[in-house]
């Protein structure tokens, strides 16, 4: 395969095993790219991605962890240090979305979404920050969502979370700079094959159509290359925002 854009650098996707974090990772690998793969529970999707990966004549490893959980993230990057010596992309994917009235939300989901969500992205963000700036051009990704920036309230405890990544997004950006640019991605409804189409979505949104992990991997590729965009939040979603 021709070499990319990101030849020569390492990629770590958190969440990579499925949907958008599979996505991301498989574009980064066919830019050139070297890839890890963290997941929690999905290891033999996981280790599929890692054989795609391998197939394009790129490296590629699968890494189990919580990112929640600090010794799981501490673990990550030592195993990304051992065996590729540099990082120079995170990517904070891992995530999760489920429904809630906020009269019965327990704060049990509370803080199971405020840790994947939230607390996932801060805690790998400070312990990738000294690796990513022995590369001398970091960058990190973090996925948020269109909650953050809209309030929806059946998922109070989603958007919270997701308005809390921007702000992340924000203060790390000022806090990392100038080794690391840091930049967030919000998707609109993003679909796979097999899901049923959000019909009300495409009626709504100018473009008429959902999004694919494709679009959100290209806004991360335009992320991971750009050298002079940092504390930003790229909405990829059809032109929801607008109505």
């Amino acid at each position: 395969m021709a070499d990319g854009a990101m030849k020569g650098q390492v990629a770590v996707v958190t969440g990579a095993a499925k949907r958008i974090g599979r996505s991301i990772a498989l574009a980064f690998a066919r830019e050139g790219a070297d890839v890890v793969i963290n997941y929690e529970s999905s290891k033999s999707e996981a280790d599929a991605v890692v054989a795609e990966i391998v197939a394009m004549g790129r490296r590629a490893v699968a890494v189990q962890g919580n990112v929640a959980r600090r010794d799981d993230v501490q673990r990550l990057f030592r195993a990304v240090e051992a065996q590729f010596g540099r990082l120079d992309i995170l990517v904070n994917n891992a995530g999760m979305f489920f429904a809630a009235k906020f009269e019965e939300l327990t704060e049990e989901q509370w803080d199971q979404i405020m840790n994947t969500n939230l607390k996932s992205q801060f805690l790998c963000s400070q312990v990738a920050a000294p690796l990513l700036k022995r590369s001398g051009r970091g960058r990190i990704i973090n996925l948020s969502s269109l909650g953050g920036l809209l309030a929806w309230p059946g998922y109070t405890h989603y958007c919270v979370s997701k308005a809390g990544s921007i702000m992340l997004t924000k203060c790390l950006a000022r806090a990392l700079g100038p080794e690391i640019t840091v930049n967030s991605i919000a998707p609109g409804t993003i679909q796979f094959e097999g899901e049923e189409p959000d019909e009300d979505f495409i009626k709504r949104v100018p473009l008429h159509r959902v999004g694919g992990g494709d679009d959100i991997a290209e806004a991360a590729l335009y992320l991971a290359t750009a050298p002079f965009v940092t504390g930003q939040i790229l909405a990829v979603d059809g032109g929801r925002l607008l109505v």
